[in-house]
């Protein structure tokens, strides 16, 4: 039990790794020369690329993002159907329950990372790519259906922070509909209220009728994000 325990850990730990792997902030740094964390909002996600680069950096960012997600999962079901490892399987261990236990706190974990890449020193951005990442590899319609109402409210209010909120107060909502196991159920309630919470500056700007569109330039100082 001590080895499959440790295996658990393991992955869980990697899955931070993962999610602390600053895609945005390498990207910039590399392209244009500058700590993405000086501008703009000053956090290292995809839409503050998109506005210090323009679109082609800011989807490369989404994407690598977003597939950080799903490598976080997908090293869970890689745990749970890889030969070798099947001996360390306490018969005690239930993988039907055990795993999507699992999934859920490799999921946080990797959340955690991106905003609080411990490669940044606790920095980062605001876990919302790589949250559709982890939400597609649990469930590719609960994944889609998020970013559908991300897209239906990103085309209406041309408002990418408002466009999250939505999303992840939609994330929990689909999860009962669809009849998710119950840890998937808490991830989507736990993972929302973060993802709601790393937006707290957005929304103070959106109910002061401040926050900016897509085409336009972010005028506020950048955000603390530590």
């Amino acid at each position: 039990m001590a080895i499959w325990l440790t295996l658990c850990g393991a992955i869980v730990v990697i899955a931070y790794l993962l999610g602390s792997f600053p895609t945005g902030y390498i990207a910039v740094k590399q392209l244009k020369g500058i700590d993405i964390r000086e501008v703009g909002s000053g956090s290292t996600g995809a839409t503050n690329v998109l506005r210090t680069l323009g679109k082609g950096p800011g989807a490369f960012v989404l994407v690598l993002d977003s597939l950080k997600g799903v490598l976080a999962i997908a090293l869970v079901y890689w745990l749970f159907t890889f030969n070798p490892i099947q001996n360390y399987i306490p018969p005690t261990v239930d993988a039907k329950l055990w795993q999507p236990w699992l999934i859920t706190l490799a999921g946080l974990a990797g959340i955690l990372g991106h905003s609080k890449s411990i490669f940044l020193g606790f920095t980062g951005g605001k876990s919302v790519a790589i949250s559709l990442g982890v939400l597609l590899a649990m469930s590719w319609q609960i994944g889609l259906a998020t970013a559908g109402v991300f897209a239906v409210v990103v085309a209406i209010s041309r408002i990418v922070s408002l466009s999250s909120i939505s999303g992840a107060i939609a994330v929990p909502i689909f999860m009962v509909l669809s009849h998710q196991p119950l840890p998937y159920i808490l991830f989507g309630i736990v993972g929302s209220l973060y993802v709601i919470f790393r937006h707290r500056s957005n929304i103070e700007r959106l109910l002061a009728g401040t926050e900016s569109k897509i085409g336009q330039n972010l005028t506020t100082e950048p955000e603390q994000t530590t």
